[in-house]
């Protein structure tokens, strides 16, 4: 039991070191400069992590259907993308990213883009990661086994503490900041913070295409949103009353033409 914990936790760092090792590579390419990828500080993205252990843990069952696997493993990540996209707005009200442009998106929060590329990764950590590493990581002495996982959680956690209190700044600063549009906020909460400490531009510069909001930015979008809608149902409204007073005025010159043959027979 204790080797099977300890190589869950090791499995979940190096997935989540490997994620970021593939946001940065990706970034380096469209971007042409190096970019910390992630909600946190250290070279590791924990969103890989979980997927890279709940994959492990959930679709090895399934490791004789392939299939299975690539499939199940879509409807994971994609599941725990959607999650994190949610409850990550909802912390600090921010998209942090935005696949709205994209075609088969969900919310702009998952695309059929990102699913794919996941249902292969699901595929090599069942069937190549799980057996290669579970052997590394089994292989390793318990004294080493025991050091890595407190050390490494020990150093996730204190970056998550830092982090989120980074990621509560850029709250706290879009809350103060004064826009008409999401866009028009955020490039007032980047050019007030960018001035600000290493950390703090580092975790803007992670997400390029944030898009952030404040309360009041919230409220009027509602009552857009609400006025819309009232505009909406008065409309369909006022066209149920025309066709009605169509329908009657046709139904009147109906009777009227039919009145007039009854007469003229």
């Amino acid at each position: 039991m204790r080797l099977t914990l300890e190589c869950y936790i090791l499995l979940f760092f190096t997935g989540a070191f490997l994620g970021w090792v593939m946001e940065v590579v990706c970034k380096l390419i469209q971007f042409g400069r190096f970019i910390n990828r992630g909600f946190l500080i250290g070279p590791y993205c924990p969103i890989y992590g979980f997927g890279a252990v709940l994959v492990t843990a959930l679709l090895t069952p399934f490791s004789e259907s392939p299939l299975a696997v690539f499939v199940l493993a879509m409807a994971v990540c994609g599941t725990l993308e959607y999650l994190t996209s949610y409850v990550m707005e909802k912390l600090f009200h921010a998209r942090w990213w935005d696949y709205s442009h994209r075609r088969f998106n969900l919310n702009g929060r998952v695309c059929a883009g990102t699913l794919i590329p996941f249902g292969l990764l699901g595929l090599g950590m069942v069937y190549v990661a799980r057996p290669v590493l579970f052997g590394l990581f089994a292989r390793l002495p318990q004294a080493w086994r025991d050091g890595l996982c407190v050390g490494l959680c020990a150093l996730l956690l204190g970056d998550a503490v830092v982090s989120a209190t980074i990621l509560g700044k850029i709250r706290r600063t879009a809350e103060s900041c004064e826009g008409d549009s999401t866009e028009a906020l955020t490039q007032s909460v980047r050019e007030v913070l960018i001035r600000q400490g290493m950390l703090v531009r580092r975790a803007l510069r992670a997400f390029p295409y944030a898009r952030m909001y404040n309360r009041r930015l919230l409220e009027d979008f509602r009552a857009r949103r609400a006025q819309l809608s009232q505009d909406l149902k008065a409309r369909r409204q006022a066209f149920r009353d025309d066709l009605d007073r169509r329908e009657a005025r046709f139904r009147m010159e109906l009777e009227s033409l039919r009145n007039q043959r009854r007469h003229g027979a």
